[in-house]
């Protein structure tokens, strides 16, 4: 494997752990900025929504120039929006530092995975662009965990000050180690666009807002929990977002390896488990050692939804698949803002911090429904061809000849 792929995974990394590393911090910044959780819980929403909405922009710009260049940009807008959370001196600012950076993360992904393909042989193509996602996984790992733990005993802006510097050498690896390809030709808007007229893909990525929104929905409130119902110490909640990340990273691989063999039945099974490990959550939160291994079943069962859903779009959109697959990373940002975003309503209404548990569980099984629709579909329109073979046959019986 080339060199220029380190340069993409430290990239991954550092975009990985600026997304999740909030998730450990909230009550420090809340603290700081004497804001509610569920108010400080919007530094989630507001990243996934910027990566909702850059996703797309960034993509079809990215079409313009070219792909080391676009990288380059998008690094550089990752660092601006880090260093403008570490400075921050007011809670909108740092909101406004959260959505700078989310802009520069699902373009990053999309773009970096034709890159990373491009640059080895046919035959290494996967291993490549999970080599890339490799840097998103370890992140949840230890940049995540490790993260917390330095915003937790130097406080939380020297966190987003080491992560903007991640951000500089990410950068500086991609100037120098990735050659600079061609500019893409012969794309146009209307071939990407196309992709969304298939209603397989929308559901897909309707299954992907919901189901990975599910996860979102318990882990964006996770610190507040396992402290203030589990009993943990706040020091404890680096370890918790270990094994969430081990978690992780386990179901990544079983989604992986399974979704190219029976990708449906995997996301009925990953689906509908995340559902009940969700709702029992709700109990086991109040106590420390279930509380730990439903921590990492949640992030087993939310990754394992993952290679298949991406794949599903890919499938589905085959003839336009870079603009749907950073939609589709999309996607997951906005059922992260949405999961973010109703689990602050439900504990701001009183009902505690496990309520968003329950959310969670409603967001997977409705993600579970949307997979059996979109399997029932897939089986009626393979069936129609046959149908009208059947109806046809009857009028193309030989006459019957008479002695």
């Amino acid at each position: 494997m080339p060199l220029a792929l380190l340069a993409l995974a430290i990239g991954a990394f550092g975009i990985g752990t600026t997304e999740f590393v909030i998730m450990g911090l909230l009550p420090e910044v809340a603290g700081d900025f004497g804001v509610s959780i569920p108010t400080a819980g919007f530094l989630v929403t507001g990243y996934a929504l910027g990566v909702v909405l850059g996703a797309p922009l960034m993509t079809v710009l990215g079409t313009k120039i070219s792909r080391k260049r676009m990288l380059m940009l998008l690094m550089g807008l990752f660092v601006v929006g880090n260093v403008l959370s570490a400075v921050a001196p007011a809670f909108g600012v740092m909101l406004a530092g959260r959505v700078v950076a989310s802009l520069a993360h699902g373009a990053f992904f999309g773009i970096g995975s034709v890159v990373a393909a491009e640059l080895v042989a046919p035959e290494k193509k996967a291993g490549a662009i999970a080599m890339m996602f490799t840097g998103l996984t370890v992140a949840n790992v230890v940049g995540v965990p490790l993260g917390t733990l330095v915003g937790q005993t130097l406080g939380w802006r020297m966190t987003f000050a080491i992560v903007a510097a991640l951000g500089v050498v990410g950068l500086a690896g991609i100037a120098k180690l990735i050659p600079d390809l061609p500019k893409p030709q012969g794309v146009r808007l209307r071939h990407e666009l196309a992709a969304f007229r298939n209603v397989q893909v929308l559901l897909a990525m309707a299954m992907t807002v919901l189901g990975f929104g599910g996860v979102f929905a318990a882990v964006t409130y996770l610190a507040p929990m396992m402290t203030d119902v589990a009993g943990y110490a706040d020091s404890s909640v680096t370890w918790l977002l270990v094994l969430f990340g081990l978690g992780m990273v386990a179901g990544n691989l079983i989604g992986g390896k399974f979704a190219d063999r029976a990708l449906m039945p995997l996301l009925f099974i990953s689906l509908g488990a995340l559902a009940v490990v969700l709702a029992l959550f709700t109990f086991t939160a109040h106590n420390k050692i279930a509380a730990a291994v439903t921590i990492a079943l949640i992030g087993a069962l939310g990754f394992a939804t993952v290679p298949p859903l991406q794949k599903r779009v890919l499938d589905q959109a085959s003839g336009a698949p870079t603009l749907a697959s950073a939609v589709n990373i999309g996607a997951f940002n906005l059922g992260n803002a949405l999961s973010a975003w109703l689990g602050g309503i439900v504990i701001a209404a009183g009902l505690g911090y496990t309520a968003p548990n329950w959310v969670g569980a409603a967001l997977a099984g409705s993600a579970l429904v949307l997979a059996i629709l979109s399997a029932a579909l897939e089986r009626r329109s393979a069936a129609v061809p046959s149908l009208v073979v059947t109806g046809t046959a009857p009028a193309e019986q030989p006459t019957p000849v008479h002695h």
